[in-house]
């Protein structure tokens, strides 16, 4: 890593750290508090909205980014539709809005970013995948937004990697993501101090959806390596939506059927928060090892590692009787 890459990653940091610690003095003052009940996971009110502190700092990287190297229509949609999932679930934050608001929201963020990315001459699959990667991670990582430290391990974790594989201002955005959810992390683990909120959760996943799609831009079929480190926040999030879809439940409402939250009931937070990052971790560093292979070996490696993740996901939810909300609700669908 470069001096300049040290600079900046400490930049962000100092960033996450401190609009963190500002962030929960704020919603002390506000009384921005999530209290105990049967869908929260804390036992104690805990602040929320720590999550404008990684929000600032990729601005910030945008910014710098926009200067430094110079921007383009594309890095403007994607701070205009940032802006836009963080400022409504900001807002959420303060006041509940109707999830059909948000989900408005969502795509119309969405569709900026797939708009400039189609003005950049962008390819046909690139750009559908610019329109549903962000919109599909910003639910993804609100959903899976539930215990302390899950939600900002894992950015940390695939912003690191994406920041090793980008080119352009991009690396610079991964990098303030990675580095703001390790400034965000002490207030969040082990027991969280303050919660991530809307604000971060959403924006979270937006600016790792769009990344992704510059990546797949930038190296094409072969950027489909990405998908190994997002696999276990995919796996849970899709299987458990898709089963209570089967089940004809209310599928948008509060739920305690994820495997995380399964597994929190058993083991708790850190300990789920721990296993989620070192799965995570490897599925990084297998995806570092085979993104330089064709594309057949890529899509024979992907099929493997989701293969045995929704499996783990299976065994994970009905080993114990778990995966009802009979098994002692401990959570909250949105911090």
């Amino acid at each position: 890593m470069s001096l300049t890459a040290v600079g900046g990653a400490l930049l962000f940091l100092s960033i996450g750290f401190a609009g963190t610690w500002l962030a929960r003095r704020y919603a002390l003052a506000r009384r921005l508090l999530d209290e105990p009940g049967e869908r929260r996971s804390h036992n104690v009110a805990t602040p929320r909205g720590g999550g404008i502190a990684i929000v600032v700092a990729v601005l910030v990287a945008v910014a710098i980014g926009w200067t430094a190297l110079g921007g383009g229509l594309a890095l403007a949609a994607f701070a205009t539709g940032f802006a836009l999932v963080a400022a409504i679930g900001w807002v959420d934050d303060h006041r509940p809005l109707s999830p059909a608001l948000r989900l408005l929201v969502h795509v119309l963020a969405s569709a900026l970013f797939a708009a400039a990315v189609h003005a950049g001459s962008g390819a046909p699959a690139t750009v559908a995948i610019a329109f549903l990667a962000p919109l599909v991670l910003t639910n993804v990582w609100n959903f899976m937004d539930g215990i302390d430290g899950l939600a900002a391990s894992q950015a940390l974790i695939v912003g690191g990697l994406l920041a090793l594989g980008l080119g352009g201002p991009w690396p610079l955005v991964a990098l303030a993501l990675a580095a703001a959810c390790a400034g965000f992390l002490p207030f969040n683990l082990p027991t969280a101090r303050i919660f991530m909120g809307d604000v971060g959760s959403g924006a979270i996943g937006y600016a790792i959806g769009a990344l992704c799609a510059i990546a797949t831009g930038q190296g094409g079929t072969a950027a489909a390596w990405l998908l190994l480190p997002l696999a276990p926040f995919l796996v849970d999030a899709g299987l458990t939506l898709a089963r209570r879809v089967l089940r004809r439940e209310r599928w948008w409402t509060a739920h305690t059927q994820h495997a995380y939250q399964a597994c929190a009931r058993r083991h708790g937070h850190r300990a789920v928060t721990l296993g989620y990052a070192l799965a995570t971790l490897a599925g990084a560093a297998v995806a570092l090892i085979m993104k330089e292979h064709v594309t057949t070996f890529i899509a024979s490696s992907l099929f493997t590692w989701y293969m045995s993740a929704a499996i783990l996901w299976g065994w994970l939810q009905y080993s114990r009787g778990a995966g009802t909300d009979a098994a002692a609700p401990s959570w909250k669908e949105n911090e």
